[in-house]
């Protein structure tokens, strides 16, 4: 198991619903356009996800949560920060951090209120190939 006081700060931890279909399918674009291993991944029902969700007092959190120079940043800032370190042009999207915080985060809820009905839940996590599993702070 992983500490989280042992944390690289070189490396940002993504947290994610691991029975949301939608959110799995994230997590798996994020390693596609992360050559370079920045993040590392963790659910929010893992023993080390429900740890960081207590450290950064996040308690009831129904978001996507990004752990960065020890901080944690949720819902639409969370995704646009994790754009900003993808290859390509997918980190052009952290542009749109200059729209206002409530502006973003209401439209993020409203996809994430919906995203169960949207694409499904699933009954448990599925599991990540070999090469992922390295970087899943719950199966290393």
């Amino acid at each position: 198991m992983t500490d989280v006081a042992a944390l690289r700060r070189q490396q940002a931890v993504v947290l994610f619903d691991g029975v949301c279909h939608f959110c799995d399918a994230s997590i798996n674009f994020i390693f596609a356009h992360d050559k370079k291993g920045y993040f590392q991944f963790a659910t929010l029902q893992s023993e080390i996800g429900r740890q960081l969700v207590k450290k950064y007092d996040l308690e009831n959190i129904d978001s996507v949560v990004l752990i960065e120079d020890d901080r944690a940043f949720i819902r639409s800032t969370a995704a646009l920060r994790i754009a900003r370190r993808l290859d390509g042009a997918w980190s052009w999207f952290y542009n749109f951090i200059v729209v206002p915080k409530f502006i973003r985060d209401y439209f993020y809820k409203l996809f994430a209120r919906n995203r169960y009905s949207l694409f499904g839940k699933k009954d448990g996590c599925t599991l990540p190939t070999p090469e992922m599993r390295r970087r899943f702070l719950d199966l290393g």
